[in-house]
């Protein structure tokens, strides 16, 4: 790392030399992660396993722009761009390579969500591609023999997690409403380098090595695609290739998502999870051939007056929760605390407290219960919420409060919050935009692994039981159709005034995801940073308890703060698995007005500007 890099990012981000010299260091670019234990049910459970710091320089562009997880994956995106495909077209391809580049962490075994702006019609849509629990699922799904919620890897490695999947779905139907190229040929980057094959990515095998002996235990064909013959990790350089998931994508690209929900890859799939020799599921042809993905009204929210910041609805809590946290840090003059020190973290850290709560209480998917979504987002609310943050002390563990709206008392939710996520970015030349965020959940989802791809574990996103200790019903319990919720926050900012497309940005990271975007939101509006140097913040943040989180190595993890949070009665623990994956666009020129745009940083390097988070391994590129 040059002289020049590190005076960049002490200067911009406040991480010093020292600071980022740890974290490369913790993060163990030399060699495998270690495995991450599994909670209990209702515990955190951290993202990905940190693979190490790589500092990223922001990318600009004239024409178009993506930033995507992998090298391989965002080349195929502006490919597509560059042909004249829209920006639905690039993400479609995009997400057939990550299914085979990063396998660990999405893929057609599971599912997405994605808001898409038209700039056409002045329209922002939220395309739901979540999974759906089977039709044989009941709220025991997950009660063992003796009564007691299973175990997670109990409940995970097998078939009794894999919920129908959703994404291809969901991607078909946006593409026939928003796509410029033709299907078919949005699927020839992922066959060709299938076929071909890549060299395994150090994040990559890493992320096996963290999981080789559960992928042995589950056997063919996993074990043999991703471990040598003794059982360790394929090595990163190791050329891979996957004629399968090359025959299944050519068949898809050819008949459709029908290729997949019907017909013998549909067949495959129930087999796999049907007959699952210790875990079998519940999966049928049935939940594969019905499956729909829903197209539903963004929430949005207005903030410091100048931004209308939009997000995914239920099922996915993200949306609210990021509009909560910046609703309640409304009634405090953020911008003068200035990032990184000890009254910024304290005073994130509560908003997003009281955010968890309601949280906890209120989100799953709104066709099973009533959630009451207008009411949390409220302003008078959330001032009143606000009221409950002291500078001197912290709330600890926090209690939902009573949003308008709400008609019944519901149960505190317990479900296992688990990653194994991406997110894209995207904008085309016609100033259309996608923000996605797509997933199997764990990571390697369930471990079983059809045709060439993996399959989601997606249920273990329910409350593994149906009440709480009180008895009372949890929102998110296990029902039949039902699609679990989910932490995913693919976001959209715009002016306020002029609703002009202005950013759009999101992460994978579990129930964590919230804080990753809300904190790179705080960073490009409070503070003032670029879309790179908001992502390369560092990570913190807290959720139903009284436990603040720190990225570990980064300028916040010091004496002084660690110190200064404890006074004011926060339980700190630093961790290296605070593994965000940010990556975000931004509008960077100048307005017919002559303005620049409300988050242009340097107007005139480019119209676009994109950021690729350095705790991962991908980039931000466009088309000039």
């Amino acid at each position: 790392m040059t002289a020049t890099v590190f005076h960049r990012l002490s200067r911009t981000t406040g991480l010093g030399i020292a600071a980022l010299v740890v974290l490369a260091a913790c993060g163990g670019n030399d060699g495998p992660a270690a495995p991450v234990a599994a909670p209990e049910p209702g515990q955190y459970m951290p993202p990905e396993p940190p693979t190490g710091y790589t500092p990223k320089t922001i990318a600009y562009a004239g024409k178009d722009m993506v930033a995507a997880a992998n090298p391989l994956a965002v080349k195929a995106g502006v490919d597509i761009l560059a042909k004249g495909g829209s920006a639905v077209d690039a993400a479609i391809a995009l997400q057939m390579v990550l299914n085979l580049v990063e396998p660990q962490s999405s893929g057609i075994g599971g599912g997405a969500f994605m808001l898409y702006f038209d700039k056409g019609a002045d329209k922002l849509l939220a395309y739901d591609g979540r999974e759906t629990a089977p039709r044989n699922a009941t709220p025991d799904l997950f009660i063992g023999a003796d009564g007691k919620p299973l175990g997670f890897l109990a409940a995970v490695d097998g078939g009794l997690s894999v919920g129908t999947p959703g994404v291809l779905r969901m991607l078909e139907a946006a593409h026939r409403a928003h796509g410029k190229l033709p299907w078919k040929d949005l699927f020839d980057p992922a066959i060709a380098l299938s076929e071909n094959g890549f060299a395994i990515s150090q994040r990559m095998s890493a992320s096996i090595a963290g999981v080789a002996a559960r992928i042995e235990a589950q056997g063919e064909p996993g074990a043999s695609y991703f471990l040598n013959a003794d059982g360790t990790a394929k090595a990163a350089g190791t050329m891979l290739r996957n004629p399968e998931l090359a025959a299944t994508l050519r068949a898809i690209a050819t008949d459709g998502a029908n290729a997949f929900y019907r017909g013998e890859i549909a067949r495959d799939i129930v087999a796999k999870v049907s007959g699952h020799p210790t875990n079998p599921g519940r999966l049928a042809l049935d939940d594969l051939a019905g499956y729909t993905h829903k197209l539903r009204e963004p929430v949005c929210a207005v903030y410091r007056v100048q931004y209308r910041v939009c997000g995914m609805p239920p099922p996915s809590s993200g949306g609210i929760a990021v509009l909560q946290t910046l609703g309640i840090l409304q009634s405090f003059d953020l911008a003068s605390l200035q990032p990184n020190t000890l009254d910024a973290v304290h005073l994130v850290s509560e908003a997003y407290r009281l955010a968890y709560a309601d949280r906890a209480l209120y989100v799953a998917d709104p066709d099973f219960v009533r959630v009451p979504q207008a009411g949390l987002i409220d302003a008078d609310y959330l001032k009143k919420r606000a009221k409950l943050i002291s500078m001197q002390k912290t709330i600890g563990t926090p209690e939902a409060g009573t949003p308008p709206g709400v008609y019944h008392t519901m149960g505190r939710d317990n479900s296992p919050a688990l990653p194994s996520t991406t997110h894209m970015s995207i904008i085309d030349r016609a100033g259309n935009a996608v923000s996605m965020t797509t997933t199997i959940e764990n990571g390697f989802g369930s471990l079983q692994m059809v045709r060439g791809f993996l399959l989601n574990n997606q249920l273990t996103d329910f409350s593994f039981s149906a009440t709480d200790a009180a008895g009372d019903p949890i929102a998110n319990s296990v029902q039949a159709g039902k699609r679990p919720r989910s932490s995913m926050a693919p976001t959209i900012i715009f002016n306020a005034a002029t609703g002009e497309f202005e950013g759009a940005i999101g992460s994978p990271g579990g129930s964590a995801i919230i804080q990753y975007t809300a904190k790179s939101i705080l960073g490009m509006t409070d503070w003032g940073l670029n879309v790179q140097q908001a992502i390369n913040l560092p990570n913190f943040g807290a959720q139903t308890n009284a436990t603040t989180s720190i990225e570990k190595g980064s300028l916040i993890d010091t004496a002084a703060i660690r110190d200064g949070l404890k006074a004011r009665g926060h339980t700190v623990v630093q961790t290296d698995s605070f593994t965000s994956g940010l990556h975000g666009v931004v509008f960077n020129g100048l307005r017919a007005d002559g303005k620049a745009g409300l988050l242009a940083r340097n107007p005139g390097a480019g119209t676009y500007a994109g950021g690729a988070d350095p705790r991962r391994e991908g980039t931000a590129q466009g088309n000039d």
